[in-house]
C-alpha cells in the first residue's frame, strides 16, 4: 500500500521476480480500459513480466465498487493459493483494502430516481450544497468527507433519502468470507513529504507530455462518457475534462492537476497512517525494493 508515486508497482513488479507471488492491482482507476496514461498503468513489458490481476476488466462508462473488488479480489485469492502462490494486493485505494480487511455493511442499492434527483441538485447548487445537507442529518459522515468529495456525499446523502436514516448510523459488520491467508501490510510512507510532492509534479507534468488530453479525446470518441462518470472523476481525467471544454487553459491543467494529486497523496497518507499494524517502509529509499523482499522473506519463513 502506498500514496500515488511511492514506487508501489516498481516494488511488486521486483518481489514478482523473487518470491512465489500473483500481483492483484488495489486501484480503482486501473480497472479501466484505454485509460493508460492518467492512471500510470503498467506497460506491456512490464505486465509482461509481472502479469497484474483486476487491470483493464471494465470500459469506462462503467462502475465498480468496493464490494465488487472484494468480491474479485477473494476469488482470485483463494485461486492464487491453491496454485501454491502468494496474493501479493498492490495499489492506494484504500477503501478497497478496508473492504477487504473488514467486510461491508448492509447498505441499500442505488435508486436510479433518488440519484437523478441529486444529479440535478448538484448540477443547479453544486456538491458543496449538498455536503452542507448531510452535515445537517449525518454530522458524522460529513466530517468524514471531503466537501468536494462529490461521488461520497452523493451516496451518503441517497441512503439517507432511502432509508430516512443516516449512513453511520447503518454501517455495521456483515457476515463475510474469510481471507484465504494472514495479512502482512507494508505501507511505503516518504520520510520526506516534500520529495514526493516533487514525484507528484514530474510525474503529472510527464502525463501531460505523454498525451493525456489525447487519450481523453480518444475515450470521448470511443465510449459515450460525461464528467460525472466514476471513470472521469479520477484525478488527472477529471482536470483534462475542464481543459477540454475550455473551463481552464494549460497552465491551470497542470497547476491543477498536480494540485489534486497531491490531494490524493494526502488522503492516502491519512488512511495509511490511521492503520496500527502496517509495517512501514520510506518509498524514498533507493534499496525500497531489496528491503521489502528482505522483510518480506524473513515474514513469510515465520
Amino acid at each position: 500500500m502506498g500514496p500515488t508515486a511511492s514506487g508501489k508497482t516498481g516494488v511488486a513488479v521486483e518481489l514478482a521476480q523473487t518470491l512465489p507471488v500473483e500481483i492483484i492491482s488495489v486501484d480503482s482507476a486501473l480497472v479501466y480500459r484505454d485509460m493508460n496514461i492518467g492512471t500510470a498503468k503498467p506497460d506491456a513489458p512490464t505486465l509482461a513480466k509481472a502479469p497484474h490481476h483486476l487491470i483493464d476488466i471494465l470500459d469506462p462508462t462503467e462502475a465498480y465498487s468496493a464490494a465488487a473488488f472484494r468480491h474479485d479480489a477473494l476469488r482470485l485469492m483463494y485461486d492464487i493459493v491453491a496454485r501454491k502462490k502468494i496474493p501479493l494486493l498492490v495499489g492506494g485505494t484504500m477503501l478497497y483494502f478496508k473492504a477487504l480487511r473488514e467486510g461491508l455493511s448492509n447498505l441499500p442499492q442505488s435508486d436510479p430516481a433518488v440519484r437523478a434527483a441529486l444529479n440535478a441538485e448538484i448540477a443547479q447548487h453544486g456538491i458543496r450544497h449538498l455536503h452542507q445537507q448531510l452535515a445537517q442529518v449525518d454530522a458524522k459522515t460529513a466530517t468524514r468527507l471531503h466537501p468536494t468529495d462529490t461521488q461520497r456525499i452523493q451516496r451518503a446523502m441517497e441512503i439517507y433519502r432511502i432509508t430516512g436514516s443516516p449512513m453511520s448510523g447503518l454501517i455495521g459488520p456483515q457476515q463475510n468470507t474469510a481471507l484465504p491467508c494472514r495479512i502482512i501490510p507494508i505501507a511505503l510512507i516518504p520520510g520526506d513529504r516534500a520529495q514526493l510532492h516533487a514525484r507528484i509534479a514530474t510525474r503529472f507534468k510527464t502525463m501531460l507530455e505523454l498525451g493525456l488530453v489525447d487519450e481523453l479525446h480518444m475515450l470521448r470518441k470511443k465510449y459515450s462518457l460525461h464528467a460525472r462518470m466514476p471513470a472521469m472523476r479520477c484525478v488527472g481525467y477529471r482536470q483534462a475534462w475542464q481543459f477540454m471544454e475550455g473551463e481552464i487553459n494549460d497552465v491551470q491543467l497542470l497547476e491543477t492537476g498536480t494540485a489534486a494529486t497531491r490531494q490524493l497523496a494526502k488522503r492516502q497518507l491519512t488512511w495509511l497512517r490511521a492503520m496500527q499494524d502496517n509495517i512501514e517502509l520510506d518509498c524514498l529509499r533507493p534499496d525500497l525494493a531489496q528491503k521489502a523482499i528482505s522483510v518480506l522473506s524473513q515474514l513469510l519463513i515465520t
